[in-house]
Order: structure tokens, then sequence, then C-alpha cells
């Protein structure tokens, strides 16, 4: 079971509230869906977080992000973050990127 599926079962009414929360967020206009899903693959990275990399560099490609605006994203967090992020998100991210479609 993935760690969402066992966040909704567990407690539904505050994974119904964060459901909710991350739809208004995506209906924000300040920025386009695919530069959300950038900046997510970089705060996620930043933190060393390789299931959420998984799952954002998925939604990232399909709203149009090229392999090389991916990577960027994470090697920008070598200067505020370090190496920790490269080192555990780069490696996913390349390889899930490679295999979407």
């Amino acid at each position: 079971m993935n760690p969402l599926e066992i966040f909704q079962k567990e407690a539904p009414e505050v994974a119904k509230a964060f459901d909710g929360l991350i739809e208004a967020l995506k209906g924000t206009n300040g920025l386009d869906p695919k530069t959300k899903q950038l900046v997510y693959i970089g705060i996620k990275s930043a933190m060393g977080d390789t299931t959420a990399i998984y799952y954002h560099v998925q939604m990232a490609k399909k709203l149009g992000a090229t392999r090389e605006e991916i990577k960027d994203t994470i090697l920008v967090t070598l200067s505020v973050c370090g190496l920790k992020g490269v080192a555990s998100c780069l490696p996913t991210a390349m390889d899930i990127y490679d295999r979407t479609e």
C-alpha cells in the first residue's frame, strides 16, 4: 500500500482536507502547472524525498517538462542544500523520466 493510501485510510478527514488544499493550490494562477511541478521537484529534492520525486517527475513530464528542466531543477538545490538531494533524487528522477511515456 502506498503512503497516500495509508494516510487516507488512517486519517480520512485529514486526507480530505489535504486534498482540498492541493486542489486549491492547483487553482492558483501565478505559475503555470508545469512550473509548479518543477518547484515541487526542487523542494522535494532539497528534502531528499525520493517518493515525491517519483510522482512529481511523472506529472511534470506529462505537462511538458523536459529531462533537462527536471535535471536543472534538482541541480539548483546544490547551492542551498548541498549534495544530499542531488545524490538521492537525481537518479530516481532521471530513471522515472526515462521510463515514463
